[in-house]
C-alpha cells in the first residue's frame, strides 16, 4: 500500500491533534510547524482516542487518564500507560499529508484492547 493521502496540510492547525483513518487504521495526526507526526490513535493503556487529547512538550496527552506519548517515538512519558503506541511515516506532497500505516516506524504493536 505505502503512502496514502490523509489530510490537507492547510487543514491541520499547529499543535492540535486530528483523527483520520488511513486504510482502516485510526491515526492521530499532529502538526508542529512544518512537521507532521502520525501515531496510532488508540491509547496503549485503554481504548481511547489520542486525538481527543492535548499536545504538550513534544507529546500528545490522552484525555482519559493523562498518559503522554512522544510524537516521534510513541513512547509513554507518564503513567498509567507503559507501552508505546505505533508511529507511522509521513510526508507532504503538493500540500497533502500522506501516511504509511503498513509498518510502525517504532516497531510497536497495534494496541489489542
Amino acid at each position: 500500500m505505502g503512502f496514502v493521502a490523509a489530510a490537507a496540510l492547510d487543514a491541520l492547525t499547529d499543535a492540535t491533534p486530528v483523527q483520520v483513518e488511513v486504510d482502516d487504521v485510526p491515526v492521530c495526526l499532529v502538526r508542529t510547524g512544518d512537521d507532521v507526526f502520525a501515531l496510532h490513535d488508540v491509547c496503549s493503556h485503554q481504548r481511547w482516542s489520542l486525538a481527543d487529547g492535548l499536545v504538550i512538550d513534544g507529546g500528545v496527552e490522552c484525555s482519559l487518564h493523562g498518559s503522554t506519548f512522544d510524537l516521534t517515538t510513541g513512547a509513554p512519558s507518564s503513567l498509567p500507560a507503559t507501552r508505546p503506541v505505533p508511529t507511522f511515516a509521513t510526508r507532504v506532497t503538493d500540500g497533502t499529508v500522506e501516511v504509511d500505516v503498513t509498518v510502525a516506524t517504532n516497531g510497536a504493536p497495534t494496541p489489542d484492547h
